[in-house]
């Protein structure tokens, strides 16, 4: 039997939540890239982010990965033979 505070749905616990001041400082960042004129920092930041998020991309497929084993082994221990 699960606890009381895990989620009513397996997959529950991949939906992102983002606190408001998270979503405000998104949006500032979002607008200081939009009104940045100077192309060579642009591109240091293009370059950046794409080397980011191909390492949490490669890292979020593996833990991923990684909790549905886990589940699945756990499932499988936790049945009735």
């Amino acid at each position: 039997m699960p606890p009381k505070n895990a989620p009513s749905n397996t997959f529950d616990w991949m939906v992102v939540e983002q606190s408001l001041e998270e979503e405000l400082r998104l949006e500032r960042n979002i607008r200081f890239i939009e009104d940045c004129e100077n192309l060579d920092v642009l591109s240091q930041l293009c370059v950046s982010l794409m080397r980011t998020q191909a390492h949490q991309s490669k890292l979020l497929k593996q833990a991923v990965g990684h909790i549905a084993l886990m589940e699945a082994v756990f499932y499988d221990a936790t049945q009735k033979p």
